[in-house]
């Protein structure tokens, strides 16, 4: 029986490094996935690809405007004559020569909305990759916690029956029986839990990676080099989040000028081509020029607007800085404490273990009960459980220290993928191409194969 209760222990403290060399799936395999199948991120690429467009809106207000109209009409006298039917086709184009800037203005600044809008998809492409390092790693704890739970389960099993054997022969009382029947109740109940505990990360896996985990290896943490005060300085010059409100505000600047503008006089060119079923044709071309003389203050106030706008964006600045650097902090702090809890754990577990092979040995002689046992095995599966917790945490908290200097991306990771380069629907939309030139028939290409690969 003795035997039997040593294998069991002996399991409980090796079958996790057994377990970790027989699996597979690594956190390199796992971020791939995540960047390669993560909606949000396409989400966000289609939102720019947006933005890129109002650019293209943008500059099409600079160049001319050419249109058509074709007009048909039947008149009637009241004389009873025949009905007169006039035909006319007018071809007209018109070009913004001055106009203050705005047009110009307006280009700039959504340049700078751009520019905002592609920093905003490098901090989701950092939450994915987090969200994935986080799922990661507790379908892995979880999965260890479910094994340790097992193996307490067979062991204290054994530790049941063990003490029924000894109560048949007068070893121990009926108390000691009840109390390891307790014990083997409890650790099925805290299985169960940390079975659904794992199936509920299973699913947070699938939600954050696209696919089911296909058992986690162990994973070292992400090598952090730099001290907490040069991880500030480097978050606050290179976190996109900050970089984006800096855009913003470069844009709030520019369209303050853009009301200013407004208040400034238009000058346009205009030019007309006619002809009617008579073969009577009219040319003209000329200039206008117009401006605002009076509009109850509306354009005012559209300039103080922006004006406060980009206040309130400097400020948006300030307070985004300020948590950039709180979210360092709190991530070193975290990084700082799981190191230590691991490495406390290593040492309890060391502890632990010693403290229950000498109390088993000591029941056999008597000298200890088999609550004494149970509350020694206790100790040791508590302090395999922190180990395990501490060592997830640990690498969870490089990881988001990672993302707190803005450098959890594919980039910086080295991930094996295609990455997605938001310049190349850009350059092709920038100059606002018409549906029939090369680059407006590659962009509806571009948009074409995109919607195929989302069906």
């Amino acid at each position: 029986m003795i035997k039997r209760i040593r294998l069991v222990a002996w399991t409980l403290v090796v079958s996790l490094g057994f377990t970790a060399m027989a699996q597979a799936e690594s956190l390199v395999d796992t971020l791939t996935s995540a960047y390669n199948n993560s909606g949000l991120l396409e989400q966000n690429r289609a939102l720019l690809r947006a933005a890129d467009e109002d650019l293209a809106q943008a500059v099409a207000s600079t160049l001319p405007v050419i249109g058509w109209a074709y007009n048909v009409s039947n008149t009637r006298t009241s004389g009873g004559g025949a009905d007169l039917i006039q035909e006319s086709v007018r071809l007209s184009g018109s070009l913004i020569l001055y106009d203050g800037g705005s047009n110009r203005l307006a280009v700039e600044a959504q340049k700078e909305t751009i520019l905002g809008t592609r920093q905003a998809l490098r901090s989701i492409e950092q939450d994915v990759l987090l969200r994935a390092v986080e799922a990661y790693m507790n379908v892995r704890r979880d999965g260890e916690f479910v094994t340790l739970r097992q193996n307490n389960v067979r062991l204290i099993t054994e530790e049941y029956r063990a003490a029924q054997d000894r109560f048949e022969v007068g070893e121990v009382t009926r108390t000691d029986v009840a109390l390891a029947e307790a014990r083997l109740a409890a650790a099925r109940s805290l299985l169960a839990a940390a079975e659904g505990t794992r199936e509920r990360s299973i699913e947070e896996f699938r939600a954050a990676v696209g696919r089911a985990p296909n058992a986690p290896n162990q994973v070292s943490p992400a090598p952090v080099s730099r001290g907490i005060a040069d991880a500030k300085a480097f978050a606050v010059r290179n976190h996109p989040a900050i970089l984006e409100v800096q855009h913003a505000v470069s844009a709030a600047e520019l369209n303050i000028r853009r009301a200013q503008a407004a208040l400034e006089p238009t000058v346009r060119l205009q030019g007309s081509l006619s002809t009617n079923r008579d073969s009577e044709e009219s040319r003209q071309i000329g200039l206008e020029a117009s401006g605002p003389i009076y509009s109850g203050g509306r354009l005012s106030s559209q300039v103080r607007q922006f004006m406060s706008r980009r206040d309130a964006t400097r400020s948006g600045l300030h307070v985004t800085t300020i948590g950039i650097e709180q979210r360092v902090g709190n991530a070193y702090s975290f990084l700082l404490v799981a190191r230590a809890s691991r490495q406390a754990s290593d040492q309890q577990i060391s502890a632990a273990r010693v403290a229950f092979e000498g109390v088993r040995e000591e029941a056999k002689l008597g000298a200890r009960t088999t609550l004494d046992v149970l509350n020694a095995e206790q100790e040791l599966l508590d302090a395999q459980a922190n180990s395990i917790s501490a060592q997830a945490e640990e690498v969870i908290a490089s990881y988001s220290v990672l993302a707190a200097m803005g450098l959890l991306n594919v980039e910086h990771l080295g991930l094996p993928v295609q990455q997605y380069d938001p310049s190349a629907y850009y350059n092709l939309a920038k100059d606002a191409p018409t549906a029939i030139s090369p680059q407006g028939q590659a962009l509806d290409r571009v948009l074409r194969a995109i919607g195929e690969a989302q069906r």
